[in-house]
Parts: C-alpha cells; structure tokens; sequence
C-alpha cells in the first residue's frame, strides 16, 4: 500500500482548511488572518515590553507609515498594504536570514499565498509595481522604527540595515509612530478595524 501523501492543509479556526500548495481564496478569512498576525511575533519575539509586538501591529504600522508617504493613496492599494505580510498567519514570521537560506522556493509559495489572500479580498493577484515599491519603502521605515524602539539595535545599526526614514511626520508624542508591543486580543481588535475601514 502506498504511503499518504504529507497532509499539506491547516485548519483555521473558522473551521476553513487551506491547502498550503495551493490555496484557494474561498479558504481565506480575515478573521483567521487578524487571530494569526496578532499571534505572531516580530523579531523572533526579541522586543522589550510585556507583550511580542505581533506582526499584525506591524502591518498597521506599515499601513499608517504608506498613507503618510502618500496622502490620499486609494482605500484599495492601503488594504493592500496592511495585507502585505498576511501569509504569515499561516507560515509565521521568518526572520530575513533564514529566509535568504532557505532560498526560491520559499519565496514562491509565500507569493502564491499572497496573491490568493489578494483575490479573496477583491485586488489584483499581483500588485503594480509602484504599490509595490511603496511596501516596501514603508516596511523598511517600520523596520527602522521597530528596530530602533524595541528590538535594542542602536540608529546607526538599524540605519545601516533598513536605511534611515525620511518623509515621516512626528506622532503626537513628537517622536515618529511611538511603538509597544500588544497583547493579541487587542492587536487583532485593531487589525480587524481597520481592514473594515478599508473595505
């Protein structure tokens, strides 16, 4: 009898199961998404304070930092940028290093992912390339920002791997995006909210 093949699905607890080779976006909810991320921690959990900051609190970061990169960007492209990251309320937060190690592969099925996350929520399975460089430019601004506030790396340090952000306009604090980490519960409340005030 020939063995089974690896179970290759997860079970969320909407009661969804996504098949992870190829998941389909009628197997994607944002309430699995949201109770994920906020569960999640950035930095391999290696931040200061009492709770991990969640990648779901990064992907408000990421969101508020784009916006104010570029005011007035579409609702779309900003549900988008807070979706950026949403595979990893499946495959976790890989920090960078062993990303780079593991190689292709890894990059193909987390883009795979993606792009089904994308149609289940009504954008294109991929992105324009200037909403892309967006991310990207505002993910590193959220890195630095992470870097420097929670995870101990000095500004130079953090400058040297994520540059130094500029175009950011001082919070309420006079400090730019003052940053803790939450516990899950209330990271997943705010990560729901605003995806519904982007939808």
């Amino acid at each position: 009898m020939a063995d089974k093949p690896p179970r290759a699905w997860q079970r969320m607890l909407s009661g969804r199961r996504l098949d992870l080779i190829d998941p389909s976006p009628l197997d994607i909810e944002i309430e699995d998404i949201a109770h994920g991320l906020a569960r999640v921690a950035r930095w391999n959990g290696q931040t200061q304070g009492p709770h991990a900051f969640s990648v779901a609190q990064h992907s408000l970061l990421v969101e508020a930092i784009a916006a104010t990169f570029k005011p007035g960007l579409d609702v779309a492209w900003r549900r988008a940028v807070l979706l950026h990251d949403a595979p990893e309320y499946v495959v976790g937060d890989m920090i960078s290093p062993f990303k780079a190690a593991i190689g292709y592969d890894y990059k193909a099925f987390e883009n795979r992912l993606l792009a089904a996350i994308h149609v289940r929520f009504s954008l294109p399975s991929h992105l324009p390339e200037a909403i892309t460089k967006l991310i990207k430019r505002a993910d590193k601004a959220a890195a630095f920002l992470e870097a420097t506030q929670l995870a101990g790396f000095g500004h130079k340090e953090a400058a040297t791997f994520f540059g130094r952000p500029t175009g950011l306009k001082p919070d309420i604090h006079g400090g730019f995006f003052t940053l803790e980490g939450l516990a899950p519960e209330r990271a997943k409340a705010a990560f729901m909210k605003k995806f519904h005030q982007l939808s």
